[in-house]
């Protein structure tokens, strides 16, 4: 019989604040920077453009970065630290492989991707005709939002159940639904 060490009721509320509130933040820099993309990708100033994009490069980058990490440690921590194990069930596993894969292509496709487009962006604003955005800049604005809400929905609903069944048989009692009313 394994015994789960859990945290005890402050640390735990505290440690799940600071994962729901880097979550937030994660997706909340993440749709910013899918605004500044498709400002950059609908207008027709150019100069606007180029300030859109070098803004995405400036600002959202490595506050996403640092809000995946935190999100990641406070979920781990909790994970470890409650009945829902790190691995145990099917719905934490998802999210911490959603995690680890979004937090590395931030660092390691989001992050150049978009230093290259900061770099057009200032050609852009020096008034270079030659500079054009890349047109795959649309593929993040999309696929993040739409897998860190899908890391939501996991939360909330806990769909899957466990990953292995004990060995143990768990004894379920069984409710007399007549008489309970």
């Amino acid at each position: 019989m394994t015994t789960t060490r859990k945290l005890g009721g402050r640390a735990r509320k505290a440690v799940l604040l600071a994962h729901v509130l880097t979550a937030a933040a994660w997706l909340g820099i993440d749709l910013g920077l899918g605004i500044l993309v498709v400002v950059a990708l609908s207008t027709s100033d150019v100069t606007t453009a180029g300030i859109a994009i070098r803004a995405v490069d400036i600002f959202a980058i490595w506050p996403m970065f640092v809000a995946s990490v935190a999100c990641m440690f406070s979920g781990i921590v909790l994970g470890v630290f409650s009945k829902y194990g790190l691995v145990k069930h099917w719905w934490v596993a998802v999210k911490l492989v959603v995690n680890v894969g979004m937090s590395l292509l931030i660092a390691f496709a989001l992050r150049p991707g978009m230093a290259e487009a900061a770099r057009i962006g200032e050609r852009m604003m020096a008034g270079d005709p030659t500079a054009v955005l890349p047109g795959n800049l649309m593929g993040p604005v999309i696929v993040a939002p739409t897998l860190l809400l899908f890391a939501y929905f996991l939360s909330v609903f806990k769909p899957w159940g466990r990953i292995r069944r004990s060995a143990q048989p768990v004894e379920r009692q069984r409710r007399d639904l007549v008489g309970a009313v």
